[in-house]
């Protein structure tokens, strides 16, 4: 196998409830909407929450718009959209 074969290790991720086969990595906020809504909801009021602990019980955090997140196997996300009127 080769090394770069090697490297692109995939992992299972949670997002909204639905689990995801990604390659191991980091992500940034926007794929990370992307994985919890294949067409995200946007408009011109919309703005996305992504929040994310990396297992059951640990700290949650959170990652702001143009920020980006390494995944880790088993991590949880949620994103939630919100209309700011």
């Amino acid at each position: 196998m080769a090394q770069e074969e090697k490297d692109k290790k995939e992992i299972t991720i949670v997002v909204n409830g639905t689990k995801k086969t990604v390659e191991k990595g980091k992500y940034t906020f926007d794929q990370i909407v992307k994985f919890a809504y294949e067409t995200p909801p946007y408009g011109d009021k919309t703005l996305f929450s992504v929040t994310y602990r990396k297992g059951k019980g640990e700290k949650e955090h959170t990652l702001d718009e143009g920020g980006s997140v390494e995944v880790t196997d088993g991590m949880i996300i949620d994103v939630t959209p919100t209309d700011r009127s």
